[in-house]
């Protein structure tokens, strides 16, 4: 569970009582490259979720849209699932490519000197990311409405690991307000380190 993308999911099925069997899948090792792997989703990369049905799902947030269909993660009304969505497309597009990035390359590359440029390059989108996020939870709770939703749960991922990409979260303090309520929901799993 050393992934972020992996994380949500493993995260959401805890808080709602998925039972699962968890297959840890080494990209590293290239292990997503296989004839196998490829099969369940033919872009090599993780999660992947294989349903009771035998079809694949994978990208981690249809993954977590799929599972927390009729729970309370997941708002019943449109204008709700669109605010869950902006917010999944914004971590997506403007969070996980700076914050994610920038922690791949100084945890698990140990900053090499020929991606120090690209670690670095990382740093202004990811505070961009996080000033928005800084902005929303001073006048609100969770993401969309008063409670936590899948949103939460794809924006913390790799938000409350974002020290680990050189993101200094002390200037946040909305952002470690909301990781703190959220790290003591009933179900919370922490995510795997090492």
């Amino acid at each position: 569970m050393l992934s972020g993308n992996c994380y949500k999911v493993k995260l959401l099925m805890q808080l709602v009582g998925i039972s699962h069997e968890w297959i840890h899948v080494d990209i590293l090792a290239n292990e997503t490259h296989t004839a196998d792997f490829k099969r369940m989703n033919p872009n090599a990369r993780i999660p992947v979720v294989v349903l009771d049905d035998g079809r694949f799902l994978w990208e981690s947030n249809a993954i977590l849209n799929y599972l927390a269909e009729g729970t309370p993660l997941l708002p019943a009304d449109p204008y709700g699932r669109a605010k869950v969505l902006q917010w999944q497309f914004f971590e997506q597009y403007s969070h996980e490519p700076y914050i994610a990035t920038a922690r791949y390359i100084n945890k698990y590359l140990g900053l090499p000197p020929e991606r120090a440029a690209e670690y670095h390059g990382k740093q202004a989108g990811g505070h961009k990311a996080l000033a928005v996020m800084e902005q929303h939870l001073a006048g609100h709770p969770f993401f969309v409405g008063d409670r936590v939703t899948i949103a939460d749960i794809s924006l913390y991922a790799y938000t409350h690991v974002a020290p680990e990409g050189g993101f200094d979260l002390s200037a946040y303090p909305h952002i470690r307000r909301w990781c703190q309520e959220f790290e003591h929901l009933p179900g919370y799993i922490a995510m795997a380190r090492e």
